[in-house]
C-alpha cells in the first residue's frame, strides 16, 4: 500500500513540476531578422539566464499558464527572445470564446482586445502635438456636434482627460457581468440601434466626472469620435498615417467596425506581436522611434503615471495585484533587487499586454487565450524574466539575480 501511496506522490509531483527542458530538447535561437526595423541579439548579451527562459517555456507548452500564445522579449535596443505557441484564435460567439486552433507564428495577427485602448489614447497625444485638438481639458462636446442633447445633468464637465482616465463618472458596467453577456455593455453597445455613442451618452452621470474610476469601454468610444470630428479621420485613417505608417507597422486591422460606421476602439484593433514590441520599445524610448518622434514626451509620462484616485485597482482575472492608470496605459511599481522599478502595460483581455520596465532597459510582450481563466503573465516575468537577469553592473561578475 506505502509503495502504491509513494508512487502516486512521485507521479504527481512529476506532474506539478512541468517540462523541463534541457538545451538539447529547447536550444535556444536568436530571433530571425525580417528587416522589419527591429535589430535582433542574443540573450546572453542582454545577460539574461537561458535556463529560467527554458523553464518558462516548458510550463506555458504544459499548459501551466494556459493559453500563451506569444512571449517576445527586447532588452538593450534589441530583440533578444521570440517564441510562438499553440492555441485557439478569437471567437465571441464560440464556446470559451475559442475559435480555429492554430500555430501562432511571427506573421499571424493577433486580437489584442483591450491593448487598443491604450493605441487609442496615443492617437489623442498625435492629435494634441498635431494641432487638431486644443487641449485634454476640453469639454468633450466641444468635439461632438450633434450630440449637444446630451450637455445637461453634469455631463457637460466631462473632460476628454476623464475619458483618457476613465474618470467620466457615466455609468457602465464592463467587469462584473460575463463577456459573452449582451447585459456587458461592451456588448450590449453593439445592438443599441441608435448607435455606440448615443448609448455611451444616454447613460446617467453617475459619479463626479474625475474623481472616480470606471472601467469603460465607453470612455474610450467617445474618444474615437472626439478624433473623427478633430482630424477628419477616422481612427483607422489616422492611427495608420501619424502612427503605424511612421513606425514601418503593416500588421494593423481594426477589423470591428459598428453597423453605425464608427470603428470599434476599445478592443477592435489587431496586430502582430513583433509589432507590438514596436510600440513598447517606442514607449520605452519616450515616444521615439529610429530618431523620429511619434509621441510627445509628456503623453508617456501621462501614460506611465497613475492619475490622481487611480491607484489600487484590482484587475478581474489578472495576476498583478493593485495597479494604478494613468492615460488609457495601466501601472504599477514592485521591488527588484531591493530596489522599487516601474511598469507600465498595454492591457488587453485573455493575456494580450505590452509591458515596459524602464529602469531594466525592457519590453516584454505576450498573447494569449485565457478569456475564462486567470491570467499569469506577471508571474512569468517576476518568476522567470527577471529572476533570469545577469548582474550587469561593469566589473562585476554575471551571477544570477536574487529572489524577487
Amino acid at each position: 500500500m506505502m509503495k502504491h501511496l509513494s508512487l502516486i506522490f512521485i507521479l504527481l509531483l512529476m506532474m506539478s513540476c512541468g517540462k523541463d527542458y534541457s538545451a538539447q530538447q529547447y536550444p535556444y535561437v536568436i530571433p530571425t531578422d525580417v528587416h522589419d526595423d527591429l535589430i535582433v541579439g542574443s540573450i546572453q548579451d542582454a545577460g539574461i539566464d537561458e535556463d529560467r527562459l527554458r523553464q518558462a517555456v516548458g510550463r506555458i507548452e504544459d499548459g501551466k499558464y494556459g493559453e500563451v500564445h506569444s512571449m517576445l522579449i527586447y532588452k538593450n535596443n534589441q530583440l533578444v527572445f521570440e517564441d510562438y505557441f499553440q492555441g485557439h484564435t478569437y471567437q465571441w460567439d464560440a464556446p470559451g470564446h475559442f475559435g480555429e486552433y492554430v500555430t501562432w507564428t511571427r506573421d499571424r495577427q493577433h486580437c489584442i482586445h483591450s491593448d487598443s485602448k491604450s493605441f487609442t489614447s496615443l492617437c489623442i497625444g498625435i492629435a494634441i502635438e498635431e494641432g487638431f485638438i486644443e487641449s485634454v481639458d476640453q469639454s468633450i462636446f466641444d468635439y461632438l456636434p450633434g450630440y449637444e442633447s446630451y450637455k445637461k445633468d453634469g455631463k457637460e464637465d466631462i473632460t476628454i482627460e476623464h475619458l483618457l482616465t476613465m474618470t467620466s463618472g457615466l455609468e457602465w458596467e464592463e467587469w462584473k457581468i460575463d463577456l459573452g453577456s449582451i447585459e456587458n455593455d461592451q456588448i450590449g453597445i453593439w445592438f443599441y440601434e441608435d448607435g455606440p455613442l448615443h448609448y455611451v451618452l444616454r447613460k446617467p452621470l453617475v459619479e463626479t466626472p474625475g474623481t472616480h474610476f470606471n472601467y469603460s469601454g465607453g470612455d474610450i468610444q467617445l474618444l474615437a469620435e472626439i478624433l473623427h470630428n478633430a482630424t477628419g479621420m477616422k481612427l483607422d485613417e489616422f492611427s495608420d498615417k501619424y502612427l503605424f505608417v511612421p513606425m514601418g507597422i503593416k500588421s494593423n486591422e481594426w477589423w470591428l467596425i459598428f453597423s453605425s460606421g464608427e470603428v470599434q476602439a476599445a478592443g477592435g484593433l489587431k496586430l502582430t506581436p513583433r509589432d507590438m514590441v514596436k510600440i513598447g520599445a517606442m514607449m520605452l524610448n519616450r515616444g521615439v522611434w529610429q530618431g523620429r518622434r511619434i509621441i510627445s514626451e509628456n503623453w508617456v509620462e501621462k501614460c506611465q503615471t497613475s492619475y490622481s484616485g487611480n491607484q489600487s485597482i484590482k484587475i478581474p482575472g489578472e495576476d498583478m495585484g493593485k495597479v494604478g492608470y494613468g492615460y488609457t496605459w495601466w501601472t504599477k511599481t514592485f521591488n527588484y533587487k531591493g530596489n522599487p522599478v516601474t511598469w507600465f502595460s498595454a492591457l488587453g483581455w485573455g493575456g494580450q499586454k505590452i509591458s515596459i520596465v524602464p529602469e531594466l532597459d525592457m519590453v516584454i510582450v505576450f498573447t494569449g487565450a485565457n478569456y475564462n481563466s486567470k491570467v499569469h503573465n506577471f508571474e512569468i516575468i517576476k518568476r522567470f524574466i527577471l529572476k533570469g537577469l545577469h548582474d550587469e553592473r561593469p566589473g562585476v561578475a554575471m551571477t544570477p539575480s536574487p529572489a524577487l
